[in-house]
């Protein structure tokens, strides 16, 4: 893609905000007035719209653009329920989840599992959760950003891989969540604005420069077998990324897509990853957290346009591309003007840095408050508590740059890694809502479900390829919440004393998040009706 003068400028004021927005948040207070509540949750002062935000700008990342246009490119519009249906599950994170977490007042998911289980249960998970963080999430965000930079500019990979590192570095690793989330309100603006923007180009130039509904309209026509929502069995052949192509009802199998495995993937991703819940831990109330999820949603229904649409319209023109990932940088290349360019690549940046960023704050909190505290220095200083979590942040980063080349050794290293986040997810999720709502639940129950996931997930994988990933995943927590049930009869059925005591005043919502959940429903009923 080639840039002129304009788009660098417009590319440069991009980093030039971040980086000076970051960097003014981070140096306003003094070194030594910091403590972890700052620097780990922003001071539990975030408002509804910098959660919204920065939970968006957290979740989208160069996967998002260049993989989710991919698959609207081979499958079409059927990849959006990952999109869609996160939207209804934010809703009922910020109705069940949300309470509890806040109640609590704690700092990581490992922390919630040893005030409901035990130390045994938080130190598994806490480690399980760095290296998931460190070697698969922050690696992969490397390198798939570095991927993206490499065949939209031609960037090498290493300096790709090196660039994003340092940007996301400069203001994260001291500035802590506050940074993170109060730059993401930022990115986010770049991201949706610019992506929009290569959408409308796109759309107009289907449309004979007829504008966007005109373009849309054609685009319905011209494509109508990319707007199904529910895949049949065989309906529909695509790539298997070694040459050969595999049924794309193996990834979005039909009505189980609504009714099944994702469900666990989107509670497990939305309601109980570090990553992601940080944002709603950091809020100034329960009230200001679901407002801010809901916000969040209607930003998840509006992505799809952003991220799936494209890659359907460079499918309709017919794109000269060898691999349905090249879709995106296509677009990029052939139908954005000068101008728009460096504000479009400026949006898949901020999703990249702020993807980047966040995974760095996350993989600091969890070891520097569920291990370094806990194991190494009990009594450890504020001061102590918030150098611990700059030099993690540093370290982890180091060992993301030294393994995210690797990956380009890997075929599809994207979805192995899916595959392998797919494997831990059903267990962990179980554990969680058996921590919230069976009180008979135990830590020898929850331990078990830790170590179920892994082992029957591989034996699904070994002698029963043929069950779609999805299914498999539901399969799998139904036999750890099995898991879970068997234990707590075997050790006498009782109600365990750490358990926690619900009430039905907990999940109390506002008149606003009760109007936004039900204007999310609606939106979802007429998406899927329409293309059903």
């Amino acid at each position: 893609m080639t840039f002129s003068t304009i788009d660098y400028i417009v590319f440069g004021f991009y980093c030039l905000v971040i980086i000076g927005l970051g960097l003014f948040i981070s140096t306003r207070k003094k070194r030594g007035d910091t403590d972890s509540s700052d620097y780990f949750l922003a001071g539990r002062a975030l408002p509804w719209w910098a959660i919204g935000a920065s939970l968006i700008a957290s979740n989208i990342s160069a996967e998002q653009f260049i993989g989710m246009s991919g698959s609207g490119f081979a499958i079409g519009l059927a990849i959006a329920s990952y999109e869609w249906m996160a939207a209804l599950t934010l809703v009922i994170v910020a109705v069940f989840f949300l309470p509890i977490f806040l109640k609590k007042k704690i700092f990581t998911m490992p922390q919630f599992l040893e005030t409901r289980f035990d130390k045994r249960v938080k130190t598994v998970m806490a480690v399980f959760w760095l290296i998931v963080f460190v070697f698969v999430n922050l690696t992969s965000i490397l390198y798939l950003g570095a991927l993206a930079m490499e065949r939209i500019m031609g960037v090498p990979m290493i300096y790709g891989i090196l660039g994003l590192a340092v940007f996301a570095a400069i203001y994260s690793i001291y500035g802590g969540l506050k940074a993170v989330a109060w730059t993401d309100v930022v990115q986010v603006v770049f991201l949706v604005g610019g992506g929009l923007l290569t959408t409308y180009f796109a759309l107009n130039h289907l449309g004979g420069n007829n504008g966007f509904v005109a373009g849309f309209r054609d685009l319905l026509q011209l494509v109508p077998e990319k707007f199904d929502m529910i895949l049949e069995k065989g309906s529909l052949m695509i790539p298997d990324g070694k040459g050969g192509e595999k049924d794309a009802y193996l990834d979005l199998p039909g009505i189980s897509v609504l009714i099944g495995g994702m469900w666990v993937a989107n509670l497990y991703y939305w309601g109980c990853n570090q990553y992601i819940i940080q944002r709603a831990l950091a809020a100034r109330s329960v009230r200001e957290a679901q407002k801010g999820l809901a916000f969040a949603a209607y930003l998840k229904l509006l992505l799809p346009l952003i991220v799936v649409i494209p890659g359907i319209v460079a499918y309709a023109l017919q794109a000269d591309i060898t691999k349905s990932d090249e879709a995106y940088p296509w677009l990029l290349h052939n139908f954005v003007p000068t101008g728009v360019k460096g504000l479009a690549f400026a949006a898949l940046v901020a999703a990249i840095v702020s993807s980047l960023a966040s995974m760095m704050n996350s993989v600091s909190t969890i070891f520097t408050m569920d291990v370094y505290k806990e194991y190494f220095r009990k009594n450890a200083s504020e001061q102590r508590l918030v150098r611990t979590g700059r030099i993690v942040s540093t370290l982890a980063l180091v060992v993301a740059i030294v393994i995210a080349p690797m990956l380009n050794n890997f075929d599809q290293a994207f979805q192995y890694i899916q595959e392998f986040t797919g494997f831990i997810s059903p267990g962990a999720l179980a554990i969680f809502l058996a921590g919230f709502f069976y009180k008979k639940a135990t830590s020898n129950g929850a331990l078990a479900a830790a170590i179920g996931t892994f082992v029957f997930s591989l034996l699904f994988k070994i002698f029963l390829p043929e069950i779609p990933f999805m299914d498999r995943m539901g399969i799998v927590f139904l036999l750890c919440a099995g898991l879970i049930w068997l234990f707590a009869v075997l050790e006498g059925n009782r109600v365990q004393t750490k358990s926690i005591t619900i009430h039905k005043s907990q999940f109390y919502t506002d008149k606003t998040f009760k109007i936004a959940s039900l204007g999310i429903i609606i939106i979802l009923i007429f998406l899927y009706t329409i293309w059903w």
